[in-house]
C-alpha cells in the first residue's frame, strides 16, 4: 500500500495523474467492496483531520481571499462538512443493505434484489469559493459508497490547497484519497482521466468543457454549476424579515456563493420599501465594511474588476444604483460595498451572467403569474427562494417553476439538509448528491434477479405453440 509520503511525491504535474489513477485502480481491484468498518474508519479519519486542522484551514482560506470571516468558514465549511460526515456514518449500514424489490408476478417464485456497489475511482474538481466544503461533501459521499478518490483543488486558493493536500496525505494513503494542486493545464488533464465518475463544481462555461473532456472516456459526470437564482418576494411574509434573510444569503461570503439569491422579484409597490429594508439589514449585519473582519473580501482582483464592470455597464445602460451601506467600496482591500439595482434590463451583463458578489438587482412585478413567467423565461436556476404565505401562491411557484432546489421563507437552507438531494437542472447542473442521494450517486445500483428451481420463464421458451400463445394472451390482459 502506498504511504502518505508517496502521495506528496507522486503528484507533481499532469503527466503523473495517470500514475495516481493506476495506483488507486489497483487498490480498488484488491478490495472492490469494502465493508462498513473500513468505510466508517475512512470517514472517521476525515472528520478527525478537519477537527485537528480547523484553525489552520480557517486561516489559509482567509489568506487566500484577502479577508474572510473565520466565523463563516467555521459555520459554512467546517461545521457543514462534519455534519455531512456524521450523517453518513450514522446511516451507512442501512444504505449498504441489499434491498428486496417485488418480483413481477409472472416470474415467481423468483426474487428481485437491488444491490449498491462501489464504482471504483471517483474524481472531484473543487472550486475556490467554498474550497473545503465543496471538497469534503462529495468526498464524504464517495468514501461512504466505498470508492477511492482523487481531488483537483482550485489554483485560486493556493494556501488552502497546499494545506489540504498535506493534511490529506497524512490522513490517507495515496491509494485511498489523494489531492492535487495545479493550474488549468492540470485541471484539463484531470478531467480527461478515465474515472468511474467525475464530479465538477464551478461555472456553467467550464462545466461544458469538463463534460466534453469526460465524454471521450464515457465518464459519467455530476455537474454542480450556478446560474441566476431568484428570490420571489410577496406580501405574505414580513418585509423587514424577508429583507434580512435575503441579504444574509446575498452577503455571506460577500455573495460568492453558487446558491446566493441573484436577483429579487418584488411587487412593484414594495420595491422602494424592500430596498430600504435591505439597507437596514446590511447595516445591521455589517456596521463597518473596510475594517470589519467579518465582511469577506472579493476573492481576487480579477473578480473585483468583473463586479465593478457589471456596475459600470448597468449604470451606462440606465440602471439606478442604490447603495446599501454608507461606506464606499475599497478596491485595495477588495471590499465591494453592497448595492441594489433597479431599472435593469436583459441587455445588461448583471442580468445575463451569475453575479457572484454583493449586487442585488430588484425587479418589480404586478402579479405572481408575472413573477413566475419572468423566472421561466430564463435558464433554470440552481436555487429558487419564495417569501410568502404557504398557500396557493406558493403552490403555483413550486408547481410551475423548475429549479435545482427551493427554500421557502429563507435562503440556501435546503442545501445543508442531508436528507435532501442537492443538484442543478439544465444549465445549472446535472445529477444530485448529499446524504443518501450522494451515496447512490457514487454507487452502481445493480439489479439482481434470483430465479427458482422451478422457473415460470421456462413456460415462455420455444418452440412457440398453442400453450405459449395462451400464456402470452393471459399475460397481455
Amino acid at each position: 500500500m502506498a504511504t502518505a509520503h508517496d502521495s506528496a511525491r507522486l503528484l507533481a504535474h499532469p503527466a503523473q495523474l495517470a500514475q495516481a489513477l493506476d495506483l488507486q485502480r489497483k487498490a480498488f481491484a484488491s478490495d472492490p467492496c469494502p465493508g462498513p468498518g473500513v468505510r466508517r474508519d475512512r470517514l472517521s479519519r476525515l472528520a478527525r483531520m478537519l477537527r485537528e486542522h480547523s484553525s489552520g484551514i480557517r486561516d489559509a482560506i482567509s489568506a487566500d481571499f484577502g479577508q474572510r470571516a473565520g466565523e463563516e468558514t467555521e459555520l459554512l465549511e467546517v461545521f457543514t462538512s462534519l455534519e455531512g460526515i456524521a450523517h453518513a456514518r450514522r446511516h451507512l449500514r442501512r444504505w449498504m443493505r441489499t434491498e428486496r424489490r417485488p418480483a413481477a408476478w409472472w416470474s415467481l417464485p423468483g426474487r428481485a434484489r437491488l444491490m449498491r456497489q462501489p464504482l471504483g475511482v471517483v474524481g472531484i474538481i473543487v472550486p475556490w469559493n467554498y474550497p473545503l466544503y465543496l471538497a469534503v461533501s462529495p468526498l464524504t459521499a464517495a468514501l461512504a459508497a466505498g470508492n477511492r478518490v482523487m481531488l483537483k483543488l482550485s489554483e485560486h486558493t493556493p494556501r488552502f490547497g497546499a494545506l489540504f493536500e498535506s493534511i490529506l496525505a497524512r490522513a490517507f494513503a495515496a491509494d485511498e484519497v489523494v489531492a492535487f494542486n495545479g493550474d488549468a493545464s492540470v485541471a484539463r488533464a484531470f478531467a480527461a482521466l478515465p474515472f468511474d465518475h467525475l464530479l465538477f463544481t464551478g461555472s456553467t462555461a467550464v462545466g461544458r468543457e469538463v463534460m466534453k473532456a469526460a465524454s471521450a472516456n464515457l465518464t459519467p459526470v455530476t455537474l454542480e454549476l450556478g446560474g441566476k437564482s431568484p428570490a420571489i418576494v410577496t406580501t405574505g411574509f414580513d418585509l423587514a424579515e424577508t429583507a434580512r434573510r435575503v441579504m444574509y444569503g446575498k452577503l455571506i461570503n460577500a455573495g460568492q456563493t453558487c446558491v446566493a439569491p441573484d436577483y429579487a422579484l418584488v411587487p412593484k409597490v414594495l420595491v422602494n420599501p424592500f430596498i430600504e429594508a435591505c439597507r437596514a439589514a446590511t447595516r445591521e449585519y455589517y456596521p463597518a465594511l473596510a475594517t470589519n473582519p467579518q465582511y469577506t473580501s472579493i476573492a481576487s482582483e480579477r473578480q473585483f474588476r468583473r463586479l465593478a464592470g457589471y456596475l459600470e455597464d448597468a449604470r451606462n445602460q440606465g440602471a439606478s444604483i442604490h447603495p446599501l451601506h454608507e461606506e464606499a467600496s475599497d478596491a485595495e482591500r477588495r471590499r465591494l460595498s453592497p448595492v441594489a439595482l433597479t431599472d435593469v434590463s436583459d441587455a445588461m451583463r448583471v442580468m445575463q451572467e451569475e453575479i457572484f458578489g454583493p449586487i442585488l438587482p430588484v425587479i418589480g412585478y404586478d402579479s405572481i403569474d408575472d413573477a413566475i413567467a419572468f423566472v421561466n423565461a430564463r435558464p433554470r436556476p440552481l436555487a429558487l427562494y419564495y417569501f410568502g404565505a404557504r398557500g396557493r401562491e406558493l403552490a403555483a411557484v413550486l408547481e410551475r417553476t423548475v429549479s435545482g432546489g427551493v427554500t421557502v421563507n429563507n435562503t440556501a437552507l435546503h442545501v445543508v439538509q442531508e436528507n435532501l438531494p442537492f443538484g442543478g437542472v439544465g444549465p445549472s447542473g446535472m445529477g444530485e448528491y448529499h446524504g443518501r442521494a450522494g451515496f447512490d450517486r457514487f454507487s452502481k445500483l445493480k439489479a439482481v434477479f434470483i430465479d427458482g428451481r422451478l422457473s415460470a420463464a421456462s413456460l415462455l421458451a420455444p418452440p412457440y405453440g398453442r400453450r405459449f400463445r395462451a400464456l402470452l394472451a393471459l399475460l397481455k390482459r
